[in-house]
């Protein structure tokens, strides 16, 4: 009887041998190319903040579309706030498209959206005091306003726009040099312009003495009451002509 034939081992050399062939093959086959990592997609440009304020005015126009031909208000909440227009400019067809904290920067950007398409016949702007509010230098006011009035003037050569002042907010009299500074560079510049006006809040607001005139405002401080807009309404009259 054959006695069963012991397990076959690898020879240690041959096995040695036989690693290091692999490790050699290994290394010198080529590195599996790998895709390139992308970079990251560059953000789309952010919109403006007031996007969606303006997409509700334009929303509200296609629904009901607003008459051309009729005195427009663009700015900040001055005008947004103006709850007794209606009560205090008696007869005048006004389109109030103010909003809440605009600056003129922002204006300027919504610049095409918020003026031509209501072929007014009078533009009343009153923005700037949140632009110095927030760090804004009274020569980017003046730019910001200079470019809007070129943005309007390419469709509406002709039209009339008045710049109201920044106001004399008691809560922000603090501001005061750089509010006053802000308002004489645009009635500076408006003054050399052909119908281009400059509405002044500022003296009216004061008391005999140069303070604010707390009569005039809400519980804030900051805007005003039906008194104030009734100091801009009568120094506003005389540019707006008659009502209609």
């Amino acid at each position: 009887m054959n006695s069963p034939r012991p397990a076959l081992r690898p020879r240690p050399l041959f096995a040695a041998g036989l690693l290091a062939m692999l490790a050699s093959a290994f290394a010198a086959a080529p590195a599996t190319p790998t895709a390139p990592v992308a970079a990251p997609a560059a953000a789309a440009p952010a919109g403006n903040r007031f996007e969606k304020n303006v997409a509700d005015y334009e929303a509200a126009d296609k629904a009901t579309p607003a008459l051309k031909g009729a005195i427009l208000l663009v700015g900040d909440s001055q005008f947004f706030r103006w709850k007794t227009l209606a009560e205090d400019l008696p007869g005048y067809t006004v389109i109030n498209r103010g909003i809440d904290s605009l600056q003129m920067s922002d204006l300027l950007f919504f610049a095409d959206r918020l003026v031509p398409g209501y072929q007014p016949r009078f533009v009343v702007i009153h923005a700037g005091g949140n632009d110095v509010h927030n760090g804004r230098k009274p020569e980017q006011v003046l730019a910001d306003f200079k470019a809007f009035v070129a943005k309007v003037r390419v469709k509406l050569p002709n039209v009339p726009i008045a710049f109201s002042s920044t106001t004399p907010g008691p809560a922000r009299w603090d501001e005061r040099e750089v509010r006053v500074q802000t308002n004489k560079l645009l009635k500076d510049y408006i003054a050399t312009q052909k119908n281009l006006h400059f509405i002044d809040l500022w003296d009216v607001m004061l008391t005999p003495d140069g303070k604010p005139r707390e009569d005039l405002w809400v519980e804030d401080r900051i805007h005003p009451n039906q008194a104030g807009y009734l100091i801009r309404v009568k120094i506003m009259k005389p540019l707006l002509g008659a009502p209609g």
